[in-house]
């Protein structure tokens, strides 16, 4: 299994900006998929999970800003993030389990400017 993130980048506060993974190994519909951040300094922490069945979920700093999406037929996950704020700012990763451990993408840098 392996994962390849794109998207990211500079954006400005309120703007907006959608990461996508590529999933590839094994078909994406048998796997959950999760996004994690990590900025300076502070621990890696879940954004927002997506069962295989499509049943979403996402962290309370969230606040109805980022929506996750999968398209199995693509093997493709994305994270769309809307209003973004300065403490968005990141390294993005993609993540699924696997044979018991964890499997993650390379990250992305998202930067939040003024």
């Amino acid at each position: 299994v392996q994962l390849m993130e794109s998207g990211g980048g500079s954006v400005q506060a309120g703007g907006s900006v959608r990461l996508s993974c590529e999933f590839s190994g094994i078909p994406l519909k048998l796997n959950g998929m999760r996004w994690y951040r990590q900025a300076p300094g502070k621990k890696r922490e879940m954004v927002a999970a997506i069962t295989t069945g499509g049943t979403s979920d996402y962290a309370d700093f969230v606040e109805g800003r980022f929506t996750v999406s999968r398209d199995n037929a693509r093997n493709m996950v994305y994270l769309q993030m809307n209003d973004l704020k300065f403490e968005d700012a990141a390294v993005y990763y993609c993540a699924t389990g696997y044979n018991g451990g964890w499997r993650w993408g390379q990250g992305n840098q998202v930067t939040v400017s003024g």
